[in-house]
């Protein structure tokens, strides 16, 4: 049988943080404004910035294990916490007793820890890769030089913008526009590894094919 303690989620205050009112671990029944749609799974997580609540559910006659549901706090208007308790009196009741187990282990289901440092880390580096992003983008550079750039990158990796519109490849290969492979030449820069002409001919083939691939 199922047991249940219902709140109205309006009725909170306000004080509270989301995760004291929708406490990890916990098996929830969330109802939704509007639609009035019942949402049941176990919370995994809260967020205070977005305002979001996660949800785990369980998932059977699929090669998923689970499904995330992501909810807006300001959208649920009740809330009900569902603890699954085993029932005798269910069990001759045309499998009864397996879907009984079944809701049983999906609220027993022991979520793995979230460690705030690895959470902290993992922005971090998210927020390190869309800055290298944004880097690889030259408003100054015509639409040719850009192409000529990703091309770059993708088949070096290290690559960067130098002096408004020129592209520097591997630090010792610099394209200057208008990109084409005339305007390939070898840099000396201190520290760097020594590229030979077969890398600056690798480069101009790579320039070249970019550029008759744009046309």
């Amino acid at each position: 049988s199922k047991q249940s303690s219902s709140s109205s989620a309006s009725a909170s205050t306000t004080t509270l943080p989301l995760s004291s009112i929708y406490p990890i671990n916990t098996h929830m029944e969330l109802t939704l404004k509007n639609t009035n749609d019942k949402i049941q799974g176990t919370i995994y997580c809260t967020d205070e910035i977005s305002n979001t609540i996660v949800l785990k559910t369980s998932l059977v006659h699929t090669t998923l294990s689970s499904q995330i549901t992501v909810i807006n706090a300001d959208v649920v208007m009740d809330r009900r916490r569902v603890i699954v308790e085993g029932d005798d009196n269910e069990s001759g009741e045309g499998g009864g007793e397996g879907a009984q187990q079944q809701q049983q282990q999906q609220v027993t289901e022991t979520l793995p820890n979230v460690s705030r440092r690895m959470v902290e880390e993992r922005e971090r580096r998210a927020i390190k890769l869309m800055e290298e992003s944004f880097s690889h983008v030259n408003q100054k550079a015509s639409p040719e030089g850009q192409k000529i750039f990703d091309k770059l990158l993708k088949a070096c990796n290290q690559v960067t913008w130098v002096d408004g519109e020129s592209i520097l490849v591997m630090g010792e290969i610099r394209v200057d526009p208008p990109y084409t492979s005339n305007e390939c030449v070898l840099v000396n820069r201190k520290g760097g590894s020594g590229l030979d002409g077969h890398s600056l001919e690798r480069v101009k083939n790579i320039v070249n094919a970019a550029a008759a691939a744009s046309k």
